[in-house]
């Protein structure tokens, strides 16, 4: 089974993800997809993700990681069927913990993709 990528998209065909990574300088960008990618491999490969590249964070909701010279971005995602990997947001790091509101940000997202994903 192959793992692909899919990512949020709202009724107004805005991409979440997108919005946020379009934003930062292109080696950030280049960075982000490689931190994807590199985790598809894994997951592909049947191969260990370390707690430093993704880690679960609650409620079906995990987060991928990647350093990016003095900043760290996050990027959420879950699981659906199928072996598909949904990212439905990103954003940088400013504390420790996870911000409660990205969270929900995440949780938000994927109850509009589950919707969607019903429908079509």
């Amino acid at each position: 089974m192959e793992y692909e990528v899919e990512f949020v998209e709202l009724d107004n065909n805005k991409k979440p993800f997108k919005e946020f990574v379009i934003k930062l300088p292109i080696k950030e960008r280049a960075r982000i997809f490689e931190t994807i990618n590199y985790f598809i491999e894994l997951k592909n490969n049947n191969l260990p993700v370390k707690t430093n590249l993704s880690k679960y964070i609650e409620d079906g909701i995990f987060e991928l990681r990647t350093s990016i010279h003095d900043k760290i971005a996050r990027t959420l995602y879950f699981y659906q069927i199928g072996a598909r990997v949904i990212i439905t947001h990103g954003f940088i790091k400013k504390s420790r913990k996870t911000p409660r509101k990205e969270i929900q940000k995440a949780k938000d997202l994927r109850e509009i993709y589950i919707k969607r994903f019903k429908h079509d």
